[in-house]
Order: C-alpha cells, then sequence, then structure tokens
C-alpha cells in the first residue's frame, strides 16, 4: 500500500492543500488536547521550510453544516497552531466558498501558511459534493492526505478532492504514511507470536475486526464490556453485566469459528465488580467466572490480568484497541493499566505495538506508557476500520510510490 510521500513532492512555490486532522477537544476556546495539531507539524513543517505555500483544511467537531459557528471555529487552532510553528496562522474568511479564501492563496508567499475554517459548515463537506470538491482543488497545485483519523470516510475532502485533482499530485503525510505502515504493512506480515487485545462497551463495534483477525492472529484477549456478550454466549453468570442481546448468537458463531481456528480466543476468567455503574457508590467484589445477580462486571479480574499480561510479553507483534473495563474510575483500572505496562514491556524486549486511537491511546497516556510503544494511532474509527481489513478510498486515490 505504499503511497507517493510528501517528502518527496517538489513544493517550492507551489500552493500545497493539506487536509489535517484538527478535530481537538475544546473547553470553551482552549485546546484541552492538543496532540492531533502536533503531529501535523512534520508534514506542515516540510512544505513551508522547502517554500512551499501550506493551505490547511480540517473539520472540529460536529457543526449543522448550514454555515459558520462560532462555537465551532478553527480559530483556536489557528492560535495553538501559530504558537507551534512560530509564524502568524491566518483564516481568510467564514466559510470555505467565500471568493475572499481565493484572494488570500492568490496572496500568499513562499512559507506562508493559513487554515481554512471549518470544513463541516458546509453540508456538501459530509456528501462529497463534486462542486465543493472541485472549488477546494482549485486551490492546489500539490494535494497532500495527513488526516488518518477521517481516512475511512467518504468526504469530500478526503475523496471529492483529489479525484478533482486530475493529474496534479495527490500524497501522502508524514503521519498517514506512519500509520498506513504501521497499521496495514505490520498486519499483513506480523512477527509472531500475533496478539490482538480488543476491549470496549460492545461487541456489535468491535465483531467484524474479530472475524477479520481469526486467521491471522495467534491470540485474541478480550476484555471490557463486550467481553459479557461472549461470556453469556458461553452458558457463563454474568449478573447485571453489560449484555448486547442481539449480538448473543453472533458472539456463539465467532467462538464456533475461532475453534475452527488456529487462533486462541481468550475471554476473563475473573471480575472486578460492583452494584452501581458509579465509581464509588457501589459495593465492589472479586468474582470468579460466575457473577452474582445483582452484580456487574466493570474490569477483568486479577488472574485475567496476569494471564493476558504473560501472553502479551511473549509476543513479538501487539495490536490494542479498547480498554479492559472502566479505566477512568479508580477501582476498575487496574485491568487496563496492567494490560498497558505489559504491552510496554513487551515493546522494551523487541516486540511491534500498535495502539488504536481513542480510549485506548488516552489509557496509555494516563497510565505513562504512550512513549514506550511503537505506534499510538491518532484514529479510533479509521484504526479500526483497517483492523477490520477495509480499503480506504482516501489512501487508494493518492499516487503510487
Amino acid at each position: 500500500m505504499a503511497k507517493k510521500s510528501i517528502e518527496h513532492t517538489d513544493v517550492a512555490g507551489k500552493r500545497v492543500l493539506i487536509r489535517v486532522d484538527f478535530n481537538v477537544p475544546l473547553d470553551g476556546d482552549t485546546i484541552t488536547d492538543d496532540r492531533r495539531i502536533v503531529s501535523a507539524i512534520p508534514t506542515i513543517r516540510s512544505v513551508i521550510d522547502r517554500g512551499g505555500r501550506a493551505i490547511l483544511m480540517s473539520h472540529l467537531g460536529r457543526p449543522e453544516g448550514k454555515g459558520y459557528e462560532a462555537s465551532h471555529s478553527m480559530a483556536p487552532v489557528a492560535k495553538k497552531l501559530g504558537e507551534l510553528l512560530g509564524k502568524p496562522v491566518t483564516i481568510p474568511a467564514q466559510t470555505c466558498k467565500d471568493p475572499a479564501v481565493k484572494a488570500a492563496v492568490d496572496s500568499m508567499s513562499d512559507g506562508d501558511v493559513i487554515l481554512l475554517e471549518n470544513l463541516r459548515f458546509h453540508g456538501c463537506e459530509k456528501r462529497n459534493d463534486p462542486e465543493f470538491a472541485a472549488q477546494l482543488a482549485d486551490l492546489a497545485d500539490v494535494y497532500v492526505n495527513d488526516a488518518f483519523g477521517t481516512c475511512h470516510r467518504e468526504h469530500c475532502s478526503m475523496v471529492g478532492v483529489p479525484k478533482a485533482m486530475g493529474p496534479r499530485p495527490k500524497v501522502a503525510g508524514f503521519l498517514v504514511e506512519k500509520e498506513i505502515a504501521y497499521l496495514s504493512d505490520a498486519l499483513a506480515d506480523p512477527n509472531r507470536p500475533f496478539t490482538v487485545i480488543l476491549g470496549g462497551a460492545k461487541v456489535s463495534d468491535k465483531l467484524p475486526a474479530i472475524e477479520h483477525l481469526l486467521p491471522k492472529a495467534d491470540h485474541i484477549l478480550v476484555g471490557g464490556a463486550m467481553a459479557y456478550t461472549f461470556l453469556k454466549a458461553l452458558g457463563h453468570s454474568i449478573g447485571d453485566s453489560r449484555v448486547e442481546q442481539d449480538m448473543v448468537k453472533e458472539a456463539h458463531r465467532i467462538i464456533e469459528l475461532a475453534a475452527e481456528s488456529k487462533t486462541d480466543l481468550h475471554f476473563p476468567e475473573d471480575h472486578i465488580c460492583s452494584t452501581i455503574f458509579a465509581e464509588k457508590a457501589g459495593d465492589i467484589e472479586v468474582f470468579d467466572d460466575q457473577i452474582k445477580d445483582g452484580f456487574m462486571g466493570l474490569d477483568i479480574g486479577p488472574k485475567t490480568a496476569a494471564r493476558y499480561s504473560l501472553i502479551i510479553q511473549s509476543s513479538k507483534t501487539i495490536v490494542w484497541n479498547g480498554p479492559m473495563g472502566v479505566f477512568e474510575w479508580m477501582p476498575f483500572k487496574m485491568g487496563t493499566k496492567l494490560v498497558a505496562e505489559a504491552v510496554a514491556q513487551a515493546t522494551s524486549a523487541g516486540a511491534t505495538s500498535i495502539v488504536g486511537g481513542g480510549d485506548s491511546a488516552a489509557a496509555a497516556e494516563i497510565f505513562g506508557v504512550a512513549d514506550k510503544l511503537s505506534h499510538v494511532s491518532t484514529g479510533g474509527g479509521a484504526s479500526l476500520a483497517m483492523l477490520e481489513g477495509k480499503r480506504f478510498s482516501a489512501v487508494d486515490l493518492l499516487d503510487d510510490a
């Protein structure tokens, strides 16, 4: 899946339209986590340091798509980006369709950076409208996709614009290049043993990934609330634990598929449970296997955490997507913490570790192991889609290396 990189693209004096993922969390006008902005800096720097003119575009949050909304403006992002780059980053107009945008691009000097307003102020972004795509493509001599977090979306800026670029260069930024290298290439030919850790709330979210990975992985370790749908399918007593009733049959089918494959599918053998879904209010007990009525599983138990840790530490390739429990709450954090530490230990011993975005990335940060892993993905939904074996039009449309 090798794609041409921005590194090998002539940008001097050229207008370079870069699709970045600046969908960062905000508290008012304050950015509470700037990792996505920081992750895009190498690509932006590569362009402006070589005399290119960087035109950045991104979405932010979920505006209605009917025009400018101050609460979803890119203004806080432009301010933060300017601080990180050490140069002004301007937003030329309140919408991408304003003629002032084209005028601002035409008056750029080499090394300048402008940021377009929120793409999703336009409903046509999510509809992949060809007219909007052509208007954006008209701003550019080169198109760069550095927004892995939205690579699974068939949106205008991801798919429509590269189509509208015609023969003009369409290349990958450093972030997308790195994500593809780890998630796609590592999955295609992993060093073994290859272990996949899947957690989170809903089995329906992870079922396609499990099915796709069954022929590939040596071990699949299941945790989080999704485990209880599987345990119900196996006939275990799960008390009041969360179950997707409409997925029990599917869970049973996956268990049977695993039995026919060479993959070991592992489930929790003990559980940290509470009578109430809250951090402190309920009675908390550890149950081996059978959970009493009135209790719900909120974390894997110590035996499971120890067993999973041993499997992880003996692995050569590890993919982790989803926490083992409600790790944000003190009584139910230990399972996720021990798994995170085991992944870090395996990495220090030479394993390749890939952490899907979202809650897993947040957990890796909280437990202080993010910088001890091979790769922490910037895209939760996109990384999961890649684990499901899906192809991304947004990547396929880029020029081959």
